[in-house]
């Protein structure tokens, strides 16, 4: 069959446009027989995935950031009615976005060369799928202060790349956010006051962070981390361990705990930002549930 690649442009403020000649020559080379479909608009790209799923496109090839996988996923997943009964793709990635977290964590290669043999290779792996609300995400999702990072970087435009995630870090840790919150999950809960919530299919995010860092996107569970620290020094501490894949992580601090389960649910005392696979949601919210659908979606990995 041919592969389609929806292309989303806006990737890494426009730099994904600017890579899109170099990332086709790459798959020509490498023998993909391809059309390819441009987002015009934000939010186009799951009415382009799904678009494709339904006319039979295979491949779908999403080339962009994590958003734009994440986007993609959901279109595929409209374009057969929404069902997750059985698994979906297979998606290839050609990665243009700045933090690229996805592709790192499951060791497809960032050069556009390597990351279009691998599509043409063909390998299929299965991974976890996990859903937030009414969205489906492949990475991982968040509220609390990892989306209220979001919301500072996306203003940022004197420092670009994975730098721009820390000087937005800084600035959300500065004001402080918190919330009191209501959490429950598969055999626990937890009733306080909250700063964080971060739930992994994935441990990486935001290009530096390890958010959960135990996350594995085939053992049929999300990995759920949330806490609680007092003081803006608190949080400072927290942040370099942030970054830590293994031993030493923020996760061993005092106040931050991690789960794995397979269903979440989130009540908050105000809104919160939220976002799944760094798109943030249109309206902050107060209510989250989770739950994740193991090994439905089939991907290209080397």
């Amino acid at each position: 069959m041919t592969a389609i690649v929806v292309l989303n442009p806006y990737s890494n403020r426009w730099n994904a446009k600017a890579r899109w000649p170099e990332a086709e020559a790459a798959l020509r080379a490498a023998g993909v027989d391809f059309e390819v479909v441009v987002s015009e608009r934000k939010g186009a790209v799951i009415a382009l995935a799904e678009e494709a799923t339904r006319a039979g496109f295979s491949p779908i090839i999403a080339a962009g950031g994590d958003g734009t996988i994440g986007e993609t996923v959901n279109g595929m997943i409209r374009g057969l009615a929404g069902s997750l009964e059985k698994p979906i793709g297979p998606l290839g990635i050609i990665p243009l976005g700045s933090a690229n977290d996805l592709v790192d964590n499951l060791g497809i290669p960032k050069d556009l060369t390597a990351a279009a043999k691998v599509i043409a290779a063909g390998k299929i792996d299965l991974i976890d799928v996990g859903k937030c609300n009414d969205r489906y995400f492949v990475n991982n999702s968040a509220a609390g202060l990892e989306p209220y990072v979001t919301t500072k970087q996306e203003k940022i435009t004197w420092v670009k790349g994975v730098p721009r995630y820390l000087v937005a870090a800084v600035q959300a840790i500065m004001d402080g956010p918190n919330w009191q919150a209501k959490v429950e999950w598969d055999d626990g809960s937890y009733n306080g006051p909250l700063s964080l919530v971060s739930v992994g299919n994935g441990p990486r995010t935001g290009g530096i962070f390890f958010m959960s860092p135990h996350a594995d996107p085939r053992d049929g569970k999300l990995t759920f981390v949330y806490g609680y620290r007092k003081t803006r020094l608190a949080m400072f501490q927290a942040l370099p361990r942030a970054m830590k894949p293994d031993e030493g992580s923020y996760v061993e601090m005092d106040g931050i705990h991690e789960v794995h389960a397979k269903r979440i649910s989130i009540q908050l005392d105000k809104p919160s930002p939220a976002h799944t696979d760094g798109e943030l949601f249109p309206e902050w919210v107060q209510n989250l549930k989770y739950e994740i659908f193991p090994k439905r979606l089939r991907i290209i990995l080397p």
